[in-house]
């Protein structure tokens, strides 16, 4: 098959979010400015779709001198960052419309979402689509500037401390990063590569037997911090709550939803490069779990106590991040991949009802949500099996992931690593069901009706809380063959597996039953 038509789209994901962020700065009202970016997400989701195509029928995709490349991980990790954003700019017109009625948004708070919001699409498929390790690292330093000024989109003084937080811890981690990358790059000298070369991912993957352990050590714990402070795992997850607590529900779901997968894409790319570079089969692998399992037991730890829903949303990121961390680290890659997937779509959802309940209560306060199966039955159900699918309750998705973590994790790691990961699972699922029933079926407290009259859900969004419930539980009960096949690519991509193994070992990180 001629796959070079499917690489000339490889520009596609990049260009068209930065032209459509620059066209949103001469839009003449906020309406024009959402059908853009909803059409540039509805672009990308288009794009994704035919290079994961040509993915599959033709293996790797290249284009820009090699600079930028598609492969099984890469092309997983496109597909789900396009259906978050296209969900989240489907919501982002409703939630900014009854924004309008609550605070006011004017054309210029518009063309500052719309171009910041494009910017940040155009910066995070950069980071999937590089093959440039240096470059990677620019794409996710982007994100960290071009997000931070969508926390502010109302200006109050909450939300300019989260963004000045969140820029300053985030980019002390970033520049950790970048330390680590010159490490890295520094120990490929010896490779005899071409200048040009030496940062290449896919030449560094060749020949990463022959390049300096020491220096690939040094990069990787410098790297493990930077990466892993964007990706908001425990001790450098500070950031994370105030940010998800002040901002805009689109923009929430986005960092939970696929912001903090990239960044541990960026891990996910290091790991085979040290693991095979120091010949220690495990050893960059298990200070991954190691970071995974301490943000599980810290989430487990704040979740029952929070008042707050986003920053309990905020804290159920880390725990979740943790367990993708967890997953890669004790050999489970396939399974942590489908986690990945399965929290996006669900803390996307959880976000999406969130925001909307909070706007009808005016308080994101737990306690003024009670009864909004009552007050806002889609929302309200939105919310509910959102946390529910986060918890890991049978049967969505996450539950069938985190039972293939536990596999994996039984099968390779101590018992006392299990009963860790097991009891910091359970504390989270007490407090996340405590905390939906309460949302759910709590004392609805007395509240002055908006002068606009209730919200009411439009039909894009009960078709939106639709289709995402619809997947969240789909996936739960029955895993596509292309799906399956996908994730088992991906994963002998983490794990630098030949392309022959079988597909179950890679799934699961144990034998073939």
């Amino acid at each position: 098959m001629n796959v070079r038509p499917f690489a000339l789209l490889l520009w596609f994901p990049i260009l068209i979010p930065a032209a459509a962020g620059l066209a949103c700065r001469w839009m003449p009202s906020p309406k024009w400015i959402f059908r853009t970016v909803l059409a540039t997400a509805a672009a990308d989701a288009a794009t994704a779709a035919l290079l994961v195509w040509g993915t599959a029928s033709g293996g790797r995709l290249f284009a820009a001198s090699g600079w930028l490349f598609l492969d099984a991980l890469s092309a997983f990790h496109l597909a789900v960052m396009s259906a978050v954003a296209l969900f989240a700019s489907v919501f982002s017109r409703s939630y900014f419309t009854a924004e309008e009625s609550l605070h006011g948004f004017d054309r210029g708070r518009a063309r500052q979402f719309g171009g910041l919001w494009c910017g940040a699409l155009a910066a995070l498929s950069l980071v999937l689509l590089s093959n440039n390790i240096g470059v990677m690292w620019v794409g996710i330093e982007a994100t960290t500037l071009l997000t931070a000024f969508l926390i502010c989109v109302r200006v109050t003084p909450e939300s300019l401390e989260a963004m000045w937080k969140y820029l300053m811890v985030c980019s002390v981690g970033v520049a950790f990063a970048f330390m680590g990358t010159l490490l890295v790059a520094s120990s490929a000298k010896r490779l005899g590569l071409e200048p040009m070369e030496m940062l290449l991912w896919t030449k560094l993957s060749e020949n990463a037997s022959a390049m300096g352990a020491l220096p690939v050590k040094a990069g990787f714990l410098f790297l493990l911090v930077g990466y892993g402070t964007k990706a908001g795992l425990a001790p450098m997850h500070n950031w994370l709550p105030d940010a998800h607590s002040q901002a805009p529900a689109p923009v929430s779901a986005l960092f939970s939803g696929f912001m903090l997968s990239a960044a541990m894409y960026c891990l996910m790319r290091i790991l085979p490069l040290v693991e095979a570079a120091t010949g220690r089969v495990g050893w960059a692998a298990h200070l991954l779990a190691g970071f995974g399992l301490l943000s599980i037991l810290v989430a487990a730890a704040f979740i029952p106590f929070q008042k707050n829903v986003k920053r309990f949303l905020a804290y159920s990121s880390l725990e979740h991040m943790g367990v993708v961390a967890f997953g890669i680290g004790i050999g489970g890659a396939g399974a942590a991949l489908f986690h990945t997937l399965g929290h996006s779509l669900a803390k996307s959802l959880a976000f999406f009802s969130a925001g909307r309940l909070g706007q009808d209560a005016g308080s994101y306060e737990m306690k003024t949500l009670g009864g909004s199966l009552k007050r806002g039955p889609l929302w309200g159900s939105g919310l509910l099996l959102a946390v529910l699918g986060l918890a890991g309750a049978v049967p969505f998705a996450l539950f069938m992931s985190e039972f293939q973590i536990l596999r994996a994790a039984m099968a390779t790691a101590p018992a006392w690593v299990v009963v860790l990961f097991l009891s910091g699972l359970a504390v989270v699922f007490i407090g996340a069901l405590h905390h939906a029933i309460g949302m759910a079926w709590g004392e609805a407290p007395s509240r002055s009706v908006p002068e606009n009259g209730p919200f009411r859900p439009a039909a894009v969004e009960t078709v939106l809380v639709a289709v995402m419930l619809i997947l969240l539980t789909g996936l739960g009960l029955w895993m596509p063959g292309p799906l399956r096949q996908g994730l088992s690519a991906a994963a002998a991509v983490v794990t630098g597996a030949p392309s022959g193994l079988d597909a179950w070992s890679v799934w699961t990180g144990g034998p073939t039953p």
